[in-house]
């Protein structure tokens, strides 16, 4: 068995035992479960290359695809930036994807996505993605999709696991939106299963810390005090960074909470001296993406010394 096939089997099993999706076990009428095209499967590695950071090597099985890096960003003008394409209509019911990234040495990258990620609609088994992202000594990595649309009966199980050099930065963000909030009859929090760990290590195995979001809001609805209390859009922001950056940045970000425009955030120590963790909450998707933006340009400054690009218009 190849490695390819392995992780692909991993995913299989990460969705036959997690809790939630024990009812969403039979295949689908269409494309039975591993599919062509329902098998994605994305490998980048990174590597530094005299000034410049460059993509050495990319695998990749459709439906997952990637542009040419480019060298837009003006502030850091040798940052390769990547934007993954899906060649699917979104994420589908049976979906099987696995991204892999491999920072090397002193490489740095900028990823993205080219636009939302749209979990479809669901009546028969479930969609799952895994992700390993390893960042070696001095790498550098941003990794900052567009926003998750969680469609009516959308179910979706992701698993993404985190090495990384105590020397090595990595900032990474998730936008999860209630579903197309102004659809009829798809607006509101009317997914089954939205399934969520993180977990980080470093390169020797040794647990950073995790995090598992659980959400099934036609069970457990999430409109309560404590949970989304009236806001629609949830972003959440890992930062893993050297100790010696963490206080600066904290103080740059003040925790703000304003019901009335629809916005709250704030950030907080990660366990083990590993980094800092950044939350928001937000009545639209442009005011959470605004206040992340906001938590990278503090990041990136403090890190790097230099600014980040403005948003795009169109975004």
């Amino acid at each position: 068995m190849n490695a390819i096939s392995r992780t692909l089997q991993q995913l299989n099993e990460l969705g036959a035992t997690a809790p939630g999706l024990a009812h969403y076990q039979q295949q689908p009428p269409q494309l039975a479960v591993g599919s062509p095209g329902k098998n994605g499967y994305l490998s980048l590695r990174f590597a530094r290359r005299g000034e410049r950071s460059v993509l050495a090597n990319m695998t990749h099985r459709s439906p997952f695809l990637v542009q040419r890096p480019l060298y837009w960003d003006e502030a850091l003008p040798n940052l390769p930036c990547l934007f993954l394409i899906s060649t699917a209509g979104g994420i589908l019911q049976g979906d099987r994807l696995v991204l892999e990234v491999d920072m090397q040495p002193g490489s740095s990258a900028h990823i993205t996505t080219q636009s939302a990620t749209k979990v479809q609609s669901m009546t028969h088994n479930y969609a799952a993605q895994l992700q390993q992202i390893t960042l070696q000594e001095n790498s550098y990595l941003e990794m900052m999709p567009e926003p998750t649309i969680l469609h009516n009966n959308a179910r979706f199980i992701s698993s993404t696991r985190l090495q990384i050099h105590p020397s090595a930065t990595l900032l990474y963000s998730e936008v999860l939106t209630c579903g197309r909030k102004h659809h009829p009859t798809d607006g509101g929090f009317k997914f089954d299963v939205y399934s969520a760990r993180t977990e980080a290590q470093d390169l020797n195995g040794h647990d950073l810390f995790s995090e598992h979001y659980l959400l099934e809001p036609k069970l457990r609805p999430l409109n309560g005090a404590g949970i989304m209390e009236g806001f629609h859009v949830a972003g959440n922001v890992i930062l893993l960074t050297p100790e010696k950056h963490h206080q600066t940045i904290l103080t740059r970000i003040k925790p703000c909470y304003d019901a009335t425009a629809g916005i709250a955030f704030g950030a907080s120590l990660l366990p083990n001296q590993c980094g800092i963790i950044f939350k928001a909450l937000g009545s639209e998707a442009y005011q959470v993406k605004s206040a992340i933006h906001t938590f990278w340009q503090a990041a990136r400054e403090t890190i790097t010394g230099a600014c980040v690009p403005a948003p795009f218009l169109w975004r």
